[in-house]
């Protein structure tokens, strides 16, 4: 059999500085001549944010994650100089930017798609994982269904990434029960931190930029209401509020089942608390997710040839 198509989702903690983006990107894409090809780049300044998506084969994708995780380790720093000195808590970097962090490499989903790759999805995870942790010297954590048995016991991206940088280093070096990677050394690494791997089906990255009078408050209002668990909660669905330069406030959010839950419920949700002014899409996501897109919410930058998963590889 012909070994499946996977996706990589590696965000970096680098928004601003094009010269290490288009740095990082290209070492990716290091990959091409092997059958690995770089998809997208959504880079974002407010965020201190690059997502970047990959599609490979087994094996051949590990290569390329391993060639850009290289060249982000060498080049962005997330430990502050207190951090550096002691490896343990210190404070954060100014200007880390708004989105919760804990590495320069952050997190690195291998994402299947088809049910039946799975398997090939937690292999290949678990191979970036090892390599990330023994030649890049980062300690790597599993998150998701790689790290528990049943969905109770797995840990999650928001209990790894609580305190951020800081918080994680006083965990991995508590006493007595120290907090231990699944790879790599017991300490964060001097500049880079750690990163996080999982293997999962597709989710989608996407935010909403509410119309002015909404301020961050609102923001923070409304993704408190309607993130799984919240008293509007969509099931699936994880939300922060960001402040954008400009004073625009954003709900950025994660859709974890966009295939039971469209886009635009999410939008339908949002709106009952307040205008929306735009939508953003980071990174690709399934043509299910955008059924019923509404027509009069602005979509910058959204190319269907591009942007959707199906047309992207031209298949599934």
């Amino acid at each position: 059999m012909e070994p499946p198509t996977l996706l990589a989702v590696p965000n970096v903690s680098e928004g601003r500085d094009q010269a290490t983006i288009a740095a990082i990107a290209a070492a990716f894409a290091h990959g091409d001549s092997g059958g690995v090809r770089l998809l997208d780049v959504h880079s974002d300044p407010d965020h201190h944010r690059s997502v970047f998506t990959l599609a490979g084969r087994p094996c051949e994708l590990a290569d390329a994650l391993l060639e850009g995780a290289r060249v982000a380790v060498e080049r962005i720093d997330v430990m502050s100089p207190a951090m550096r000195a002691s490896g343990e808590a210190g404070r954060e970097l100014a200007g880390a930017g708004q989105h919760p962090h804990v590495g320069a490499v952050d997190v690195v989903p291998i994402v299947y798609l088809d049910p039946h790759a799975r398997g090939a999805a937690c292999a290949e995870a678990l191979v970036v994982a090892d390599r990330i942790g023994a030649e890049l010297e980062v300690p790597v954590f599993l998150y998701s269904e790689l790290s528990g048995t049943d969905p109770g016991s797995a840990r999650t991206r928001a209990q790894l990434r609580r305190g951020g940088v800081a918080g994680l280093a006083a965990r991995m070096a508590g006493a007595p029960h120290a907090l231990a990677p699944d790879f790599g050394p017991a300490r964060m690494h001097p500049r880079a931190g750690a990163t996080l791997l999982a293997a999962r089906s597709p989710l989608v990255a996407f935010n909403l930029q509410l119309a002015p009078p909404a301020n961050f408050e609102d923001a923070r209002r409304i993704a408190a209401l309607i993130r799984e668990g919240g008293d509007d909660g969509l099931a699936g669905v994880r939300a922060i509020a960001v402040a954008l330069g400009g004073d625009v406030a954003q709900v950025s959010m994660n859709i974890e089942r966009p295939f039971e839950l469209s886009l635009a419920t999410v939008i339908q949700a949002v709106r009952r608390h307040a205008e929306v002014a735009s939508a953003e899409l980071v990174g690709l996501a399934p043509a299910a997710a955008l059924v019923g897109f509404p027509k009069d919410i602005p979509f910058p930058g959204f190319d269907p040839a591009r942007h959707l998963i199906e047309n992207a590889l031209g298949c599934w």
